[in-house]
């Protein structure tokens, strides 16, 4: 069943937008699915890029973590030790992505990932430390909301959402958007 709006309008199967005047869509042939012209748009910028490599990640262009504790400090007040582990974690996370599957396997300490979990009160700085980080490191940044995300995008947003919102925030730039961060 095709899904649906307000006034019976195609909804965009990928964004959950209504078509309007301002918002075309482009039905299946069998006018079950929808997508608007922005996620078309989107879809092809992926397309085009799918055969794209990533280019290596050069360590010395990454700061140091006192380096990212020394800029988080500029424009956050307090929260130390979430800074510290950030820094950390950010600079760990970088030289991972900088050694080969080939050093891996022959290397005698393993880098872990890090999964970090920012746990406060409204306005403690957890977006803003992550959104620090995403201004120095020059990486987009894209917001999702936990409470909205289902599994299957039918009643709240769709995980692929989130995902178009960092590409939007790349500019459709896919390489750029593999390294951006995402803060649910």
């Amino acid at each position: 069943m095709a899904r649906l709006g307000r006034n019976n309008q195609p909804v965009c199967a990928f964004c959950g937008r209504p078509a309007d005047e301002h918002r075309r869509v482009v039905s299946s042939p069998d006018d079950m699915i929808y997508i608007c012209e922005h996620c078309v748009a989107t879809c092809q910028t992926i397309l085009n890029n799918e055969a794209h490599t990533i280019a290596p990640i050069d360590m010395s262009a990454i700061p140091s973590p006192k380096e990212f504790k020394t800029y988080l400090d500029q424009y956050v007040i307090g929260q130390d030790y979430a800074k510290k582990v950030l820094s950390v974690a950010v600079y760990n996370h970088y030289k991972q992505l900088s050694i080969s599957r080939e050093q891996q396997l022959t290397m005698d300490v393993k880098i872990e990932k890090s999964n970090i979990l920012l746990l406060g009160p409204t306005g403690s700085g957890k977006t803003l430390l992550a959104k620090t980080l995403a201004q120095k490191l020059n990486v987009p940044f894209a917001i999702a909301d936990a409470t909205t995300l289902t599994e299957a995008g039918y009643v709240g947003e769709d995980v692929e959402n989130v995902l178009l919102k960092l590409i939007n925030a790349a500019d459709g730039d896919i390489a750029a958007a593999e390294r951006g961060i995402i803060f649910i």
